[in-house]
């Protein structure tokens, strides 16, 4: 007995042609549903308002950490506000100054840090503005 490749769908009847199109058009708008949701997250995500960087810190006696901070406007300068922390060796906190840098003022600030106790290190958590709730 052979079978023939014809026979199967006459046998067990051949899914209908539009489903194919189906789901190619849903597929198709999944993906550029995708595509579109990734550009704007690439978009909006590359150019926040304000960014900062730690450039130099040094721990300078039992209750004083200081640091330079650099912070980077985007396209024009906003209200922002900066953190940095003085942790020890056992991973605590010890100190946090939030300060607001001016964009007139240049790039780079130097902060000082009251600590409670030594720090071993100081830690810039960043900067944000309206609409950037995430610090940079």
């Amino acid at each position: 007995m052979t079978v023939h490749s014809h026979s199967l769908p006459q046998r067990y009847g051949a899914p209908p042609r539009w489903r194919r199109y189906v789901l190619i058009g849903f597929v198709m708008v999944v993906v550029g549903a995708f595509a579109a949701v990734w550009t704007w997250i690439t978009i909006a995500q590359s150019d926040p308002p304000v960014s900062s960087e730690l450039i130099t810190s040094e721990i300078v006696d039992d209750h004083t950490a200081t640091a330079v901070i650099r912070v980077q406007w985007g396209d024009e300068a906003v209200d922002a506000e900066c953190t940095v922390r003085a942790i020890a060796q056992d991973k605590a906190i010890v100190g946090q100054h939030t300060f607001v840098p001016d964009p007139d003022a240049g790039p780079d600030y130097e902060v000082e840090v009251a600590t409670e106790r030594r720090a071993t290190a100081v830690e810039n958590i960043g900067c944000t503005a309206d609409g950037q709730p995430r610090p940079r």
